[in-house]
């Protein structure tokens, strides 16, 4: 795979929803976007499953993996294997505040330690050839000055970091939950302009309470790429002109049925290996959204997919449930 990852656009890595059977459905939908994974501590590929965490299909590429670790040598043990397993990108995670993630010291708490976070790039750098990138917040806690965002990027990007994914909100790591998180601190996308003015030859990305491609386009004209989380998985619709709004490329599918009739050989294979339905479904039930009969869609999938004899002909039933005029 290349190492020159176009980042123009990307679906940002979300717990529990980004796993391979949603990034293949995206993929499906658009194929210039990177797609992440959901964030996966280095002591679950150390200690766990590998194959179960890092199993991805050939289509997703490109496809960038997000780590959650503070300890350099894990994180270079762990960047080491995940270039073994064929993705392009290693991501760290320096921006989610729950309470879990910072009782093992990693995640948002890291931007009050800039040269640890330096010495884990440095280290998972020089165990790998792709490219590693930081996601992180805007600022922590009472640590939100415009300075205290500037002496965390110069830190980073001295140890060789050249890509910025920035969620421009800071983080309260008390007193808010991980959904506060993303919805009470204000947004200042203001901040995220000026790092690049300041830091004009580092990649940097936005992220945080954007919805659309419209919204995409006025965000590029700041900096060099987007990155879109919820609005992506509850109305994946969005994603199916990525590639000829904003790469000048041609849109796979070109209808929500085209979408779902791509699918069905996918949930065959999935089921045939053992697997459910609901597996794959689950991060279909936005498609229609927006759209007559995607209530209907909604419904059927999931009073089906919880069946035990439910096929991929589901698929096919909630399909022709939904009225389009």
């Amino acid at each position: 795979m290349p190492n020159n990852i176009n980042r123009l656009f990307s679906v940002a890595p979300m717990l529990d929803w980004s796993d391979r059977h949603c990034r293949y459905f995206h993929r499906q939908l658009t194929r210039c976007a990177l797609l992440y994974t959901e964030m996966i501590t280095t002591g679950a590929l150390l200690h766990g499953d590998v194959d179960r965490h890092l199993q991805f299909n050939a289509e997703e590429h490109p496809v960038a993996i997000q780590l959650g670790g503070s300890d350099p040598a894990d994180l270079a043990a762990t960047s080491k294997l995940v270039e073994s397993w064929g993705y392009d990108e290693i991501n760290l995670n320096a921006g989610c505040p729950s309470d879990r993630v910072q009782n093992g010291a990693f995640g948002a708490c890291l931007m009050a330690e800039p040269q640890l976070v330096a010495d884990c790039i440095r280290a998972m750098q020089e165990s790998v050839s792709i490219p590693v990138t930081i996601k992180h917040r805007i600022g922590i806690d009472e640590q939100d000055s415009y300075e205290e965002l500037v002496n965390f990027i110069g830190t980073v990007a001295d140890s060789g970091c050249k890509t910025f994914i920035i969620h421009a909100r800071k983080a309260w790591l008390k007193g808010l939950s991980p959904k506060q998180n993303r919805e009470i601190p204000p947004l200042s996308y203001e901040s995220v302009y000026r790092v690049k003015k300041d830091f004009p030859a580092l990649d940097v990305i936005i992220n945080g309470g954007i919805m659309n491609l419209e919204e995409s386009r006025t965000h590029l004209q700041h900096v060099d790429g987007v990155m879109i989380g919820r609005a992506a998985y509850h109305t994946p619709w969005l994603l199916s002109q990525v590639d000829s709004s904003l790469y000048g490329q041609q849109d796979p599918c070109t209808s929500p049925r085209e979408a779902v009739e791509v699918m069905i050989p996918y949930v065959e294979k999935h089921l045939a290996e053992g697997g459910k339905v609901s597996h794959v479904t689950r991060h279909m039930l936005g498609l229609f959204s927006g759209m007559p009969g995607a209530r209907r869609w909604r419904r059927i999938l999931s009073e089906g997919a919880i069946r035990a004899d439910t096929d991929a002909s589901l698929l096919l039933t909630a399909m022709d449930a939904v009225t389009i005029d």
